[in-house]
């Protein structure tokens, strides 16, 4: 008696550019740089909720570039615990990135009448493109919660 049992894995070398949900990671890199790069070039008021949306978006930054270079040199392997680590990251990324843009969103209102136009529409800026990569990293991660469940 054999049972067909499937194993999902993560896919390696550029199949990782046209697998989804992984393709995600380029829209997660484009809207996560913008959120550093905006938040970067305002007068920052308020040190504490600004630095946890730089922190928040150069770790996803840092730890996605990590995993994609992994994900193309195949240091995964056929491992089981490799789909948990992604659905693990993914959960958490997308937990930072939601605090990080409601952060965001939060300093741009507090601040509106106290700097001047341009680093305020920088501001809005960056908390419309918080949200995007929000939005990519949560259906990323639902993606990697399906799969690590069918793995």
């Amino acid at each position: 008696m054999s049972s067909a049992t499937t194993s999902v894995s993560l896919p390696s070398g550029f199949k990782v550019l046209i697998s989804f949900p992984d393709v995600l990671i380029v829209p997660e890199f484009v809207f996560g740089g913008l959120v550093w790069i905006l938040v970067a070039s305002t007068t920052v008021l308020e040190p504490l909720l600004q630095g946890w949306v730089m922190f928040v978006s150069i770790f996803c930054f840092v730890v996605s570039t990590s995993l994609l270079f992994l994900y193309f040199c195949g240091a995964h392997g056929e491992k089981s615990s490799w789909v948990t680590l992604d659905a693990f990251y993914q959960v958490t990324a997308s937990l930072f990135y939601l605090s990080a843009a409601v952060l965001q969103a939060f300093t741009t209102i507090w601040i509106r009448d106290l700097v001047i136009s341009k680093i305020y529409h920088i501001d809005i800026a960056a908390v419309v493109f918080a949200f995007a990569a929000t939005l990519t990293y949560v259906i990323h991660m639902i993606f990697s919660l399906l799969r690590w469940k069918s793995s």
